[in-house]
């Protein structure tokens, strides 16, 4: 193994993590780290939080100092790009013009921003994925009185609390009849809105964008059924996709993002993958899933990096995801699709300080929680879900009984 060569691609959480784990489970061979951007490597999560309200700075935000890649004689590239991979011939072409062969080789390309077809070249039109979107937002919102943000999931809503404690007025259009939709229940939904106007963000739910418009920078936001919004600034934030195109032209089987299996191995047996460029099956829901969090890329590249080093470990966390908005931190575990049942733990009011969650049950079984404000119900819940436990809605709402007591009076 000393004479092998891991590259791994993709400098974020997972390639990070994955790269950092190889010398934990014994690599002594070459590792190469490639990373499109110029920074040292950061955690995202605090873009559309603490970074964009100024509250944190981006070296308090790295995941490594660069003196530990060194230490680990971890050779990483950054503001450098892989253009092509050869998976028969294991080699990758950069865009430097260097060629690096590979016995193993880890893909954590992560994912993409969906663009929209609006605004042209006018200038204000953010999407915030790097450090340098937020960089530019921020420089913009010190003179800005309007800000409209497109797309109503997590990082749409986040940016706006921020925003909106900023001072500036902020409108939130969804095309959705809801706001998070895709990602969280009804009850969810209501109270995370009610939660936003109340601090005074209007949000419109069930409208598109018909035009963004202005001269040089965006001044107004023209809805389809004729609402107009003005604007110093738009944000967009719907949606990513798995940055699966490497992989697609090397051949790598892929659909909603790059398969890999139970051990994160791709269709090719030195090509491993993690993170949110994956879809990989659960044993949990009994299918196939992509998961776009921190979690996921961290836990899923230590078991990639394990596996690389010749371990036989399979990957089967529990999803888990935060977020914060205002004074309100959200965590949530598990997937709630599918649920048939939604059980109450708690007051979902505004002036509860004691917070809530919302238990998911399917056939019996809990499937997920969402937890306002309740680490102690997030903490079992996460164990619960793994274990497939089948457990009464009534025990779970019982403030009388403590969340560890949960597990004596499942069925």
């Amino acid at each position: 193994m000393i004479d092998q060569h891991c590259v791994v691609i993709g400098a974020s959480h997972a390639g990070v993590s994955l790269a950092m784990q190889l010398r934990k489970e014994g690599w002594e061979g070459a590792i190469s780290l490639i990373g499109a951007e110029r920074e040292l490597p950061y955690h995202r999560p605090p873009l559309s939080k603490e970074h964009l309200a100024g509250d944190k700075a981006l070296d308090a935000m790295r995941l490594r100092p660069e003196k530990m890649f060194t230490d680990n004689n971890i050779d990483i590239k950054l503001g450098v790009t892989a253009l092509q991979l050869d998976a028969e011939k294991r080699k990758v072409s950069l865009s430097d013009g260097e060629d690096l062969g590979f016995d193993r080789l880890a893909l954590c390309t992560g994912s993409k921003v969906n663009m929209i077809p609006l605004g042209g070249s006018l200038e204000n039109i953010f999407y915030v994925r790097t450090a340098a979107d937020v960089s530019l937002i921020r420089q913009v919102i010190q003179d800005a009185k309007h800000a409209v943000i497109i797309g109503a999931g997590y990082i749409g809503l986040e940016t706006a609390a921020v925003l909106s404690k900023s001072g500036l007025n902020v409108t939130v259009i969804e095309m959705a009849d809801r706001i998070l939709q895709r990602v969280t229940s009804e009850p969810m939904s209501a109270y995370i809105q009610a939660l936003h106007s109340q601090q005074g963000v209007s949000i419109l739910t069930a409208t598109a964008v018909e035009s963004i418009e202005g001269q040089q920078k965006v001044e107004k936001v023209i809805c389809q059924d004729g609402t107009t919004l003005p604007a110093d600034l738009v944000i967009v934030g719907v949606g990513v996709s798995p940055n699966i195109a490497l992989a697609e032209s090397a051949g790598i089987k892929v659909g909603q993002g790059i398969v890999v299996n139970e051990y994160t191995q791709t269709s090719n047996e030195n090509i491993f993958a993690a993170g949110d460029c994956t879809i990989h099956p659960s044993k949990i829901y009994d299918r196939l899933i992509r998961l776009e969090s921190v979690q996921n890329a961290n836990d899923q590249a230590r078991v990639a990096a394990a596996n690389i080093c010749g371990k036989q470990q399979i990957y089967d966390a529990v999803p888990w995801f935060w977020s914060d908005q205002y004074q309100v931190k959200l965590q949530m575990s598990g997937l709630s699709h599918g649920a048939e049942e939604i059980v109450m733990r708690g007051d979902a009011s505004l002036d509860n300080a004691e917070g809530f969650t919302l238990f998911y049950l399917k056939e019996g079984m809990l499937i997920a929680a969402d937890c306002v404000s309740r680490p102690k119900e997030f903490m079992v819940s996460k164990q619960l879900v793994k274990d497939k436990v089948k457990i009464p809605g009534g025990v779970l709402s019982d403030e009388a009984i403590e969340p560890a007591q949960f597990i004596a009076h499942a069925n």
